[in-house]
């Protein structure tokens, strides 16, 4: 009975240990599980912040990209024309055309703050001794400045060379010459020709100016006509570079500059230099070059 009381103690504590070491484990689990529910959830966290960083850091050096320059060109110095009939004092035009200084004819434009001109003619009758016939022309073109085909005085440049070329190549002409003058704007070159018809042996000058973004033709020639003596070359070449330098102030002074007889630019050039300058196409609101004022001139001779 004894023994068997003592297994029954011994059964009964074998039991008692169990159940405690049962409850210290079931007590240990919910711990090890928030444990690892913590540091997964820590982990985590850390991920995100640091894929957060990341695309903070991304995002920060895709949104300052280096951008590239846009191309820029020098504004037009000078943004309108003066009266084309203005631009000669009544004392010049009174030297140069004597008979008709009062006759000044606009030439037509659909816009006269970039394009515009204006002709006189003279014709001076001495009866049976003959007659000493003149005619001027002034044509004032000017230039905006573009991005795709550049500042408005390197437009203006390459329009220079081009009525050049032009007046030295009039058909019929002989005795061609051309020149570059000093002193008048910011360059300027004259073209002298002969030009015979059956009324006379005409002189024709043609003076070609720039002035900033404005180029001023002048066209001035004369002749003897029924026997009249046939006016000197030099004469006319004179009369003509003061008429363009006093042309190229008056554009000058409608701006509200200067008298523009030395006037240079940036993108003043020799008028040597190659047309291949010019744009290779007009503005829309540029008036067309195609027909020249030394061409119009020949054929109102």
């Amino acid at each position: 009975m004894q023994r068997a009381a003592q297994r029954n103690v011994r059964a009964h504590d074998q039991r008692a240990k169990r159940l405690r070491r049962a409850l210290v484990c079931a007590a240990a689990v919910p711990a090890v599980l928030i444990t690892a529910a913590c540091s997964s959830d820590s982990g985590d966290s850390s991920d995100k912040g640091g894929a957060s960083g990341a695309t903070q850091t991304a995002g920060s050096s895709s949104a300052t990209p280096s951008a590239s320059a846009s191309p820029t060109v020098r504004a037009a110095a000078y943004r309108k024309l003066p009266d084309s009939c203005a631009v000669l004092s009544k004392k010049t035009l009174t030297d140069l055309v004597p008979k008709g200084a009062k006759s000044g004819k606009e030439g037509s434009s659909d816009d006269t703050a970039t394009r515009a001109s204006c002709s006189w003619s003279s014709l001076d009758n001495n009866g049976v001794k003959g007659s000493q016939f003149r005619w001027l022309n002034v044509s004032l073109l000017r230039f905006d400045s573009d991005a795709a085909r550049g500042s408005g005085d390197e437009q203006a440049h390459a329009y220079l060379a081009r009525q050049v070329e032009d007046a030295k190549a009039v058909s019929g002409a002989k005795n061609t010459k051309s020149e570059p003058v000093a002193g008048t704007g910011a360059e300027a070159t004259l073209v002298r020709y002969d030009l015979k018809k059956k009324e006379g042996t005409f002189k024709q000058q043609t003076m070609v100016a720039r002035v900033e973004n404005v180029v001023v033709t002048l066209d001035y020639n004369g002749a003897g006509l029924a026997g009249e003596k046939t006016p000197s070359a030099d004469d006319l070449s004179k009369d003509a570079q003061k008429a363009v330098k006093e042309a190229v102030a008056s554009v000058s002074a409608a701006n509200g500059k200067g008298s523009g007889a030395g006037t240079s630019s940036g993108g003043s050039a020799s008028p040597s230099a190659s047309a291949s300058k010019a744009p290779s196409k007009q503005a829309s609101k540029s008036p067309s070059s195609s027909a020249s004022p030394s061409k119009s001139a020949a054929k109102k001779d």
